[in-house]
């Protein structure tokens, strides 16, 4: 009996050694190119930041953020108006779709996971992510515009919100769903409410998760051109009030990218260059002060 076992254990020992050999070959080819692939991916994104950087630097000053957009065929000025601009009607996007995705993704997920009203609207949602911004600017105009009879920051906020509430609410329910059970159950076993373990508990631990989800709206709702265009306009002056026409960098870069001037060119790559710089100094900042270790 040894014998043919020790036969055996050769035979497969043998057999084990020729297969190796290709499996770790094979391995290694794929590992490659994997690796090459990702490597890959980056080239588009480094090529874009280069050449925003490039073309966007040699303008750049305070006076960029403080003076109100040239005339076309004049020299100077900047897109002070544009910078504030985009900050309100992205602020009230936020203000509007935030509260209503994260409370959204908490009663799906917490309340009612598996009800019908809770898949109609994850499939909602996520139809929702595929629409064309235009379509969300046009409906928009439609709401506000046409109902108010003004181009303004309310109407290029609602619209980005519309954008923007599909994002919010899966990323929140994924953040939600990260958390593991075991810490709902151990908040109701010393007699915590539902409402108690999602406030202390379970949204503290997916705050992390959630901000990063708001920051990718954030960056989403900031670089959209063709809703604001058809909701907000443009304006060459300092918003004064939240009903009149409103100027974004998205639209400024839209509409002075396509001048016959150099120098309405230059502003408007030094204008890619700023809202690049706003949405990645904005994630980053996410990132260290919601992070766990400074929670």
């Amino acid at each position: 009996m040894n014998i043919f076992a020790s036969k055996e254990d050769n035979f497969f020992s043998i057999a084990g050694k020729n297969t190796s050999v290709p499996r770790l070959l094979r391995n290694s080819l794929l590992t490659g190119l994997c690796i090459a692939l990702s490597l890959l991916t980056l080239v588009p994104l480094f090529s874009i930041v280069i050449l925003v950087v490039r073309n966007g630097l040699p303008l750049l000053g305070l006076q960029l953020f403080t003076q109100l957009p040239p005339a076309p065929g004049t020299q100077g000025g900047g897109f002070g108006s544009a910078v504030v601009g985009t900050f309100v009607m992205v602020g009230i996007a936020l203000l509007v779709a935030a509260p209503i995705g994260i409370l959204s993704a908490v009663y799906i997920t917490e309340y009612a996971p598996a009800s019908r009203f809770a898949s109609t609207v994850r499939l909602v949602a996520k139809l929702m992510t595929g629409i064309p911004s235009i379509i969300c600017g046009v409906f928009a105009f439609a709401a506000v515009v046409m109902t108010t009879h003004k181009f303004s920051s309310i109407a290029g906020g609602a619209a980005l919100s519309i954008l923007i509430l599909p994002t919010i609410l899966l990323t929140t329910e994924q953040a939600l769903l990260s958390v593991p059970y075991i810490f709902r159950e151990a908040s109701f076993g010393i007699g915590a409410t539902p409402f108690q373990t999602i406030c202390r508990i379970v949204l503290p631990e997916a705050l992390p998760a959630i901000m990063t989800g708001l920051m990718l709206a954030v960056a989403r709702a900031a670089g959209e051109t063709a809703p604001v265009l058809f909701t907000a306009l443009f304006s060459q002056n300092w918003i004064h009030s939240l009903m009149e026409p409103t100027a974004s960098l998205s639209v400024l870069i839209y509409n002075f990218a396509s001048l016959p001037y150099d120098y309405h060119v230059k502003l408007a790559w030094s204008a890619s260059f700023v809202l690049v710089t706003i949405v990645t100094i904005t994630n980053i900042m996410a990132q260290v002060i919601f992070s766990p270790k400074h929670r």
